[in-house]
């Protein structure tokens, strides 16, 4: 009789569990850009009743469309990406680069994804969603030409991947019926870029060479670790600046003593530093993954959300009753 293990068949409920890993929902935290606009939006045009909650019904429906749409474009990219994934010592375990999952279950799926996120923004109210939908098609569209080929282009991939980040905030403008302000996008532009030239930063630190990291993307070999290093600081303060000036122009609105909105510049400093710190020493390779996984840095975002809240309220109190004393 034969020693030989068979491998037994994977059942059906263990595919689904490849599938949803397939999908990364951890990656929708990405969509909370989505939720930016509203955000600030209300900050200077306090609504309540069924105003308020129309705000968030649409809000609230453009995320979820966009979580699904960025998890379809997941799919396809792991789809062109499975030979070099093999390569990575992490990615290399992604379902289609371990075999779990065919590349013809990984399209249907990718394309339910895409055809169920679509339905969702019929949900928004109209003409909104004529509006969301059309900026769906946009951010799917620059994330399969990024797939195609745009990752193998020096800058441009990065600009490609920071406009995915400003396309989800005008939709979250476009649900809710406004325009993003000129350093709404300018923030979310140098932060997008800061966390995707901090990827390839981390990459290479995790990777322990620049060889290495080009096996596993294949544009990092026409990137240096000063150029790298260089851009990454630079982004970072470019973000910091232009948040420093909706800060400034915001000064009447929350002043007592002194910009108390001022007070969110700590959390958002330290978190973006803090992040630096860790990519270049190798302890993640993704931004995402640090904040997910970092607890100084989640005690940071925590802080920072906190206090632009409170501040809200405060502001939305004196509106109401009268200046604070």
């Amino acid at each position: 009789m034969s020693d030989a293990v068979i491998e037994p068949v994977r059942p059906a409920k263990a595919l689904w569990r490849e599938l949803i890993r397939l999908a990364r929902p951890h990656q929708w935290m990405k969509s909370a850009f989505v939720v930016v606009g509203p955000f600030y939006f209300l900050q200077d045009n306090p609504v309540e009743g069924d105003a308020f909650w129309s705000l968030v019904w649409a809000t609230t429906l453009a995320v979820v469309a966009f979580s699904l749409a960025s998890s379809g474009c997941y799919v396809f990219n792991d789809l062109a990406d499975a030979e070099s994934d093999r390569a990575h010592p992490r990615k290399c375990r992604r379902p289609i680069a371990c075999g779990a999952v065919s590349k013809k279950q990984a399209g249907v799926f990718g394309l339910v994804l895409f055809l169920v996120s679509a339905v969702v923004v019929v949900f928004i109210p109209w003409p909104q969603a004529g509006w969301v939908g059309l900026l769906l098609f946009l951010h799917i569209g620059n994330v399969l030409v990024y797939s195609a080929g745009l990752k193998h282009i020096v800058i441009i991939d990065v600009i490609s991947l920071s406009m995915g980040f400003v396309i989800r905030v005008m939709a979250g403008c476009a649900a809710v019926g406004i325009g993003p302000s000129s350093w709404l996008l300018n923030v979310t532009f140098f932060l997008s870029m800061f966390l995707a030239f901090g990827k390839r930063l981390g990459e290479r630190r995790t990777l322990g060479s620049a060889e290495n990291a080009a096996l596993a993307r294949s544009v990092q070999g026409d990137y240096s670790d000063e150029m790298l290093r260089m851009v990454v600081v630079v982004t970072a303060v470019a973000t910091l600046i232009t948040y420093a000036g909706f800060v400034q122009e915001r000064n009447d609105a929350y002043h007592l003593g002194f910009n108390l909105l001022w007070l969110t510049m700590l959390p958002a400093t330290y978190g973006l530093i803090r992040c630096i710190t860790l990519l270049e020493a190798g302890h993640y390779d993704d931004p995402t993954e640090l904040a997910v996984n970092d607890p100084a840095f989640r005690i940071s975002a925590g802080v920072f959300v906190a206090m632009s809240l409170t501040l809200i309220g405060l502001k939305a109190f004196s509106t109401t009753f009268g200046e604070i004393p």
